[in-house]
């Protein structure tokens, strides 16, 4: 019975192709199929390096079903290349369920190093990198948006979000109205492209900034806001804390934080926060 083969998670450029490393390519080259994001756009980039490999396409859409028959080709020794349309697969792109699978079956999977938009981003950005929480893209539902971004008001390590430029604006006014217009924050689009460019302002900068220039709805975007300060994050004091849980009893989460606020003086993030674990839904 032959050796199972090897399913190889293989970064590939975010922008400038000469980004891409040797192991990539050789691994591309010798691959049995590469599993990519989207045939045309991976078909591009391997007849740019003059690689003829055998394509599938393995997206949100089909990864349930194809990852049992790329699992099979493994296990007859067959070796898989995994990519996405851009940077590290399976960061915020397709790739979880075969991975899974695979390793399930006790396939071998290894890293092929390279490109991320998020560590990109982060390593010019400025802001503290030592620790960050990455949350991917936020929800289009505005109402959903508020609500994930309320619960991270609080989070002292600096965040990290993808964002579609259709809703970027609508975001950062979000996050304006969540975090505070002063909150620092850097705004990353095209890296690595002809037209990269880093931006670093408040929100309330970067709002007014998004609805002016035509730039703004162009590219790929990662939006990095700095963690909340020590105070913003403080524990409750004994009075606002029993005037929260005496409006929990009452109130839903949202409106009884929102009141404390208003009756004990202090900022409504925390309180928000305090609340949700008082309600048990953090």
């Amino acid at each position: 019975m032959s050796q199972p083969g090897v399913l190889y998670v293989v970064a590939t450029p975010i922008g400038n192709l000469e980004d891409i490393s040797a192991r990539a390519l050789a691994v591309l080259r010798e691959a049995a199929v590469v599993a990519a994001e989207d045939t045309r756009h991976s078909g591009s980039l391997l007849s740019h390096f003059g690689i003829r490999a055998e394509l599938i396409s393995l997206h949100d859409h089909n990864e349930a079903e194809r990852a049992p028959l790329l699992v099979q080709r493994l296990q007859a020794g067959e070796s898989v290349a995994l990519i996405s349309d851009a940077g590290t697969p399976l960061i915020s792109d397709p790739g979880f369920e075969l991975v899974r699978a695979a390793r399930a079956a006790g396939i071998r999977v290894t890293p092929v190093p390279g490109a991320s938009a998020l560590i990109a981003a982060l390593s010019v950005s400025g802001l503290p990198t030592e620790r960050f929480v990455f949350e991917g893209f936020l929800p289009a539902k505005r109402s959903a948006r508020r609500e994930r971004l309320a619960a991270l008001a609080a989070e002292p390590r600096t965040l990290v979000f993808y964002e579609s430029v259709h809703r970027l604006q609508e975001s950062l006014e979000d996050m304006a109205a969540a975090f505070g217009p002063e909150r620092p924050a850097v705004l990353a689009r095209e890296l690595t492209k002809l037209h990269e460019q880093v931006r670093d302002a408040s929100l309330q900068a970067l709002v007014e900034w998004a609805g002016s220039d035509p730039a703004a709805g162009k590219g790929e975007v990662v939006l990095m806001v700095a963690g909340a300060a020590a105070t913003e994050g403080a524990a409750m004091d004994a009075e606002a804390e029993r005037v929260l849980k005496a409006l929990l009893k009452e109130l839903p989460v949202k409106h009884a934080a929102a009141l404390a606020a208003e009756i004990t003086g202090l900022n409504k993030n925390p309180l928000y926060q305090r609340a949700l674990e008082l309600a048990g839904k953090k």
